[in-house]
Protein backbone atom coordinates (compact mmCIF):
# COMPACT_ATOMS: atom_id res chain seq x y z
CA UNK A 1 0.00 0.00 0.00
CA UNK A 2 2.67 2.23 0.94
CA UNK A 3 4.59 1.55 -2.73
CA UNK A 4 0.98 2.41 -4.47
CA UNK A 5 1.23 6.09 -2.58
CA UNK A 6 4.83 6.53 -3.17
CA UNK A 7 4.31 5.89 -6.85
CA UNK A 8 1.04 8.19 -6.92
CA UNK A 9 2.54 11.04 -5.32
CA UNK A 10 5.45 10.98 -7.76
CA UNK A 11 3.33 11.02 -10.64
CA UNK A 12 1.35 13.62 -9.37
CA UNK A 13 4.33 15.34 -9.17
CA UNK A 14 5.62 15.02 -12.69
CA UNK A 15 2.24 15.80 -14.09
CA UNK A 16 2.28 19.15 -11.93
CA UNK A 17 5.57 19.75 -13.22
CA UNK A 18 4.40 18.96 -17.02
CA UNK A 19 1.81 20.99 -16.50
CA UNK A 20 3.76 24.16 -15.21
CA UNK A 21 6.29 24.14 -17.52
CA UNK A 22 4.04 23.21 -20.69
CA UNK A 23 3.87 26.62 -22.97
CA UNK A 24 1.92 26.22 -26.03
CA UNK A 25 3.50 26.92 -29.20
CA UNK A 26 2.43 30.49 -30.40
CA UNK A 27 1.40 30.80 -33.75
CA UNK A 28 4.75 32.23 -35.02
CA UNK A 29 6.68 28.91 -34.18
CA UNK A 30 4.00 26.38 -35.96
CA UNK A 31 4.49 25.08 -39.16
CA UNK A 32 2.51 25.90 -41.98
CA UNK A 33 2.45 22.09 -43.40
CA UNK A 34 4.12 22.59 -47.42
CA UNK A 35 1.59 20.97 -49.83
CA UNK A 36 4.15 19.63 -52.43
CA UNK A 37 2.78 19.15 -55.42
CA UNK A 38 3.17 17.41 -58.96
CA UNK A 39 4.63 19.74 -61.79
CA UNK A 40 1.05 18.86 -63.24
CA UNK A 41 -0.97 19.77 -60.55
CA UNK A 42 0.73 23.13 -59.90
CA UNK A 43 0.41 23.67 -63.75
CA UNK A 44 -3.71 22.73 -63.36
CA UNK A 45 -4.03 24.93 -60.29
CA UNK A 46 -1.52 28.00 -61.81
CA UNK A 47 -4.30 27.90 -64.58
CA UNK A 48 -7.20 28.45 -62.16
CA UNK A 49 -5.31 30.71 -59.90
CA UNK A 50 -1.72 32.35 -61.24
CA UNK A 51 0.97 32.25 -58.60
CA UNK A 52 4.62 32.26 -58.52
CA UNK A 53 5.68 28.14 -58.86
CA UNK A 54 8.89 26.82 -56.41
CA UNK A 55 10.50 23.64 -57.87
CA UNK A 56 12.37 21.56 -55.33
CA UNK A 57 14.96 19.55 -57.98
CA UNK A 58 16.28 16.32 -55.81
CA UNK A 59 16.92 13.00 -56.47
CA UNK A 60 16.22 10.01 -53.62
CA UNK A 61 20.23 9.47 -53.02
CA UNK A 62 20.98 13.02 -52.22
CA UNK A 63 22.19 13.54 -48.93
CA UNK A 64 22.04 17.40 -49.10
CA UNK A 65 18.30 17.10 -50.64
CA UNK A 66 17.25 15.12 -47.78
CA UNK A 67 18.97 17.91 -45.26
CA UNK A 68 17.26 20.62 -47.19
CA UNK A 69 13.98 18.79 -46.65
CA UNK A 70 14.38 18.83 -42.96
CA UNK A 71 16.24 21.64 -41.99
CA UNK A 72 15.23 24.57 -44.30
CA UNK A 73 11.66 23.29 -45.79
CA UNK A 74 10.23 22.56 -42.15
CA UNK A 75 11.75 25.52 -40.52
CA UNK A 76 7.83 27.25 -39.93
CA UNK A 77 9.09 30.61 -41.20
CA UNK A 78 10.01 29.18 -44.58
CA UNK A 79 7.04 26.49 -45.37
CA UNK A 80 4.54 29.63 -44.03
CA UNK A 81 6.36 31.75 -47.44
CA UNK A 82 6.38 29.30 -49.25
CA UNK A 83 2.52 28.19 -48.70
CA UNK A 84 1.62 31.58 -49.06
CA UNK A 85 2.86 32.73 -51.61
CA UNK A 86 4.32 30.00 -54.31
CA UNK A 87 2.51 26.53 -55.47
CA UNK A 88 5.39 24.16 -54.53
CA UNK A 89 6.77 21.56 -56.39
CA UNK A 90 9.07 18.59 -56.25
CA UNK A 91 10.50 17.06 -58.70
CA UNK A 92 12.96 13.92 -59.03
CA UNK A 93 15.26 14.50 -61.12
CA UNK A 94 15.83 10.75 -62.09
CA UNK A 95 11.54 10.18 -62.58
CA UNK A 96 10.76 7.67 -65.02
CA UNK A 97 7.45 9.14 -66.06
CA UNK A 98 7.10 12.14 -69.20
CA UNK A 99 6.43 15.96 -68.28
CA UNK A 100 4.27 17.99 -70.54
CA UNK A 101 5.46 21.42 -70.39
CA UNK A 102 5.53 24.32 -72.68
CA UNK A 103 4.15 22.43 -75.46
CA UNK A 104 7.31 20.20 -74.86
CA UNK A 105 7.21 16.53 -74.00
CA UNK A 106 10.05 15.67 -71.47
CA UNK A 107 11.63 12.20 -70.88
CA UNK A 108 14.13 10.08 -68.90
CA UNK A 109 17.33 9.56 -70.57
CA UNK A 110 18.53 6.10 -69.26
CA UNK A 111 22.49 6.29 -68.49
CA UNK A 112 24.19 3.09 -66.93
CA UNK A 113 21.98 1.94 -63.74
CA UNK A 114 20.71 5.70 -63.40
CA UNK A 115 19.88 8.67 -65.65
CA UNK A 116 18.58 11.89 -65.34
CA UNK A 117 15.19 13.67 -66.77
CA UNK A 118 14.96 16.13 -69.81
CA UNK A 119 13.06 18.36 -67.86
CA UNK A 120 15.51 18.89 -64.97
CA UNK A 121 18.11 19.65 -67.59
CA UNK A 122 15.75 22.29 -68.66
CA UNK A 123 15.18 23.79 -65.31
CA UNK A 124 19.08 23.60 -63.81
CA UNK A 125 20.04 25.38 -67.41
CA UNK A 126 21.81 22.07 -68.18
CA UNK A 127 24.03 22.10 -64.91
CA UNK A 128 22.91 19.08 -62.95
CA UNK A 129 23.39 19.95 -59.13
CA UNK A 130 20.86 18.53 -56.27
CA UNK A 131 19.43 20.24 -55.10
CA UNK A 132 18.78 22.67 -56.92
CA UNK A 133 15.49 24.95 -56.56
CA UNK A 134 14.15 26.86 -59.40
CA UNK A 135 11.54 30.03 -59.37
CA UNK A 136 9.11 30.04 -62.54
CA UNK A 137 6.93 33.31 -62.64
CA UNK A 138 2.71 33.26 -62.72
CA UNK A 139 3.30 32.66 -67.09
CA UNK A 140 6.13 29.81 -66.51
CA UNK A 141 9.10 31.99 -67.19
CA UNK A 142 12.18 30.67 -65.05
CA UNK A 143 13.04 33.41 -62.82
CA UNK A 144 15.88 31.93 -61.57
CA UNK A 145 17.36 28.30 -60.44
CA UNK A 146 19.50 28.43 -57.45
CA UNK A 147 21.49 25.50 -56.75
CA UNK A 148 22.57 23.72 -53.84
CA UNK A 149 22.10 23.28 -50.09
CA UNK A 150 20.26 26.53 -48.46
CA UNK A 151 20.01 27.04 -45.18
CA UNK A 152 16.74 28.56 -44.07
CA UNK A 153 18.42 32.04 -42.90
CA UNK A 154 20.16 32.63 -46.22
CA UNK A 155 16.78 31.01 -48.00
CA UNK A 156 14.09 33.11 -46.37
CA UNK A 157 15.04 36.32 -48.40
CA UNK A 158 15.68 34.63 -51.70
CA UNK A 159 11.67 33.52 -51.35
CA UNK A 160 10.81 37.03 -50.02
CA UNK A 161 12.90 38.84 -53.07
CA UNK A 162 10.90 36.85 -55.97
CA UNK A 163 7.21 36.76 -54.21
CA UNK A 164 7.42 40.45 -53.93
CA UNK A 165 8.53 40.70 -57.65
CA UNK A 166 11.47 42.89 -56.71
CA UNK A 167 14.01 40.81 -58.56
CA UNK A 168 12.35 42.77 -61.50
CA UNK A 169 13.27 46.42 -60.04
CA UNK A 170 15.96 45.83 -57.71
CA UNK A 171 19.21 44.63 -57.44
CA UNK A 172 19.47 42.11 -54.95
CA UNK A 173 22.23 43.96 -52.86
CA UNK A 174 20.18 47.11 -52.97
CA UNK A 175 17.08 44.44 -51.92
CA UNK A 176 19.38 42.87 -48.90
CA UNK A 177 19.85 46.51 -47.62
CA UNK A 178 16.69 47.09 -46.41
CA UNK A 179 15.63 43.26 -45.57
CA UNK A 180 14.77 42.62 -42.19
CA UNK A 181 14.55 38.54 -41.48
CA UNK A 182 12.33 37.12 -39.29
CA UNK A 183 14.49 34.04 -38.53
CA UNK A 184 16.99 34.77 -35.71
Amino acid sequence: MKKWYILGVNLAIVLLFAAWTYAPVSPKETNEEIEWLSIEEALKRNKKEPRKIFIDVYTDWCGWCKKMDKNTFQHPQISKELAKNYYAVKFNAEQKENIEFAGQTFKFVAQGKRGYHEFAIALTNNKLSYPTVVFLDEKLQMIQPIPGYQEAKNFHPILEYFASNQYKTTAWQDFMKSYKSPIN
